[in-house]
């Protein structure tokens, strides 16, 4: 109505700089609506503001669960400036427009996240309102706009001064958009809780969610464009969490890899090193220190790690720097739980593609063996496959599972080679085949359709190393050629699922040759 201050209406749970965002409005002459806590903290700084509950007339009730559902709220978000018709109604009722609204919503994901919240607690946590206010100040863009993020107030208030109060059409859309793409990411982690609880299966529904967290000069090549989004919620010791401290941007294939290597070496909770090259491991190694397992991983096959990506499971420091910087190494990544500034210095000042190296931090990686974050998800035309993360339930068990079914029993450096060559192998691309020495691989076989064949690539890639080391295989071997083939190199043990029709002519061939034989139970086939 003509002469009226413009009305904003501001109802935040995080309160992370709403005040200075009020001040910033009162500059535009608006008046201030809001609601219980909110309201407080702008009046206790000094801000003139009305609870929302004077404005419409209706106090709140039910414990809050409503306060602004209610047609002078609603009615000041939804109707249409350019209409003749909504205007009049909007008088008749003695509805105002609203022209701004800041609201974020009750914190239902981090609640659930919290241990032993209970489902009364959780639903309590369900935004009702907000949801409900952003979604109406959203659809009318053209004339209103809506907040819901406090990263966004600063540039708001800037477009607002150049733009004489008003933010242009361009942005009230970018942040409508933003808008739905909250209340999406709420709903579904809803969604997702109450499945959950529920009676168990695969839920009806299956929501990906992720916010921008990089645009990528493009894919796996230069005609697909690409981008990187990090889940909410990612937890610390995931690319989603990940910093990039030093270097280029990353591409596709650097996230890919990074994740790749970092998922081998969270497997262990002794010093690892692993260089991936084309999302396999091509070296991975244990030591007493980082330094060690780095110079065992790196010559488990120095050529192909040539260009590579390195992972490492404890801080990246200078001493390891300086060894990575040596001779003629060339590593694209490094990731790392942390890295010392000193570290970070001598890459990047160091080897002449140091300045370009990637240097990713992701924080503390958990206890060993943790599976990715998340369920695993792969895209298929038309559709997704969704799967837990390959993780036996019971990691103690699985080791106590394992059974010789050979005459000899691995010796007690081979059971650390074969425990040590079963880990590596779940990372390696179907048909696996990892050869291990002295807790270091030596030897890979990877993406064969025919598994004597990933023995044969693992084998020559070893030479002279294979004779005494230990074999993992991601599955069964359907005829006794890969026992064969492995022991005319040299192979003193093996470690598989078992399970084949052939289980008794492999253990016998294993028998001819004096192997070691132990078969899991289970298997980790990686396509």
């Amino acid at each position: 109505m003509a002469g009226e201050k413009k009305l904003a209406l501001i109802s935040v749970w995080d309160k992370r700089g709403v005040v200075e965002f009020a001040r910033g409005l009162e500059e535009f002459g608006f008046e201030i609506l809001s609601t219980g806590g909110t309201a407080r903290a702008l009046a206790e700084a000094g801000i003139a503001v009305k609870e929302v509950s004077e404005y419409t007339g209706f106090p709140e009730m039910l414990d809050g669960r409503v306060k602004t559902l209610h047609p002078k709220i609603h009615g000041g978000l939804l109707f249409r400036r350019d209409m003749e018709s909504h205007r009049a109604q909007a008088a008749e009722h003695g509805i105002r427009a609203i022209d701004l609204v800041c609201v974020n919503l009750y914190p239902f994901e981090e609640t659930v996240a919290r241990p032993g919240v209970t489902p009364a607690e959780a639903i309590e946590q369900i935004d009702i309102g907000g949801p409900s206010m952003i979604r109406s100040a959203a659809k009318n863009f053209e004339s209103v706009t809506v907040v819901v993020d406090p990263d966004d107030y600063k540039d708001v208030l800037a477009e607002m001064r150049a733009g004489g109060g008003i933010p242009p059409r361009e942005t009230r859309m970018r942040l409508a958009a933003k808008v739905f793409a909250a209340t999406s990411a709420y709903d579904a982690n809803i969604c997702a809780y109450l499945e959950g609880i529920g009676e168990g299966g695969a839920p009806v529904s299956f929501h990906l969610r992720g916010a921008l967290k990089q645009t990528l000069r493009y894919g796996e090549n230069p005609h697909q464009e690409a981008a990187f989004y990090a889940e909410p919620g990612a937890p610390s010791g995931t690319m989603g969490a990940s910093r990039l401290l030093s270097g280029k941007e990353l591409s596709f294939n650097n996230i890919l890899d990074s994740d790749a290597a970092l998922n081998v070496v969270r497997e262990f909770g002794e010093p690892c090193a692993c260089i991936v090259k084309h999302n396999n491991p091509c070296g991975a190694a244990l030591g007493e220190d980082i330094r060690e397992a780095f110079a065992k991983a790196y010559a488990g096959d120095p050529l192909s790690a040539f260009g590579g990506v390195l992972g490492v499971n404890v801080e990246f420091g200078p001493d390891l720097a300086k060894d990575v910087a040596s001779g003629d190494r060339f590593l694209e990544c490094i990731v790392a739980p942390a890295f010392a500034s000193e570290a970070v210095e001598i890459i990047a000042n160091g080897p002449k593609w140091g300045k370009n190296a990637r240097l990713i931090e992701v924080g503390p990686i958990g206890r060993p063996g943790m599976p990715p974050f998340g369920k695993d998800v792969k895209k298929v035309s038309g559709g997704f496959l969704v799967q837990d993360a390959d993780r036996f339930p019971d990691a103690e068990r699985e080791w106590a599972e394992l059974k010789t079914v050979t005459k000899r029993e691995p010796a007690e450096s081979e059971w650390r080679d074969l425990k040590f060559a079963w880990l590596v192998a779940k990372h390696v691309k179907s048909n696996a085949i990892v050869l291990v020495k002295d807790r270091a691989v030596v030897g890979v076989g990877a993406g064969q359709m025919s598994r004597v064949d990933s023995v044969h690539m693992a084998c020559r890639k070893a030479g002279d190393r294979a004779k005494g080391a230990c074999m993992g295989s991601d599955a069964f071997f359907p005829f006794p050629d890969g026992i064969e083939t492995a022991g005319a190199a040299g192979v003193a043990a093996a470690i598989q699922p078992g399970g084949s029709l052939r289980d008794k002519e492999a253990i016998a061939a294993a028998d001819r040759l004096g192997m070691a034989m132990v078969f899991t139970g289970i298997r980790h086939f990686r396509h």
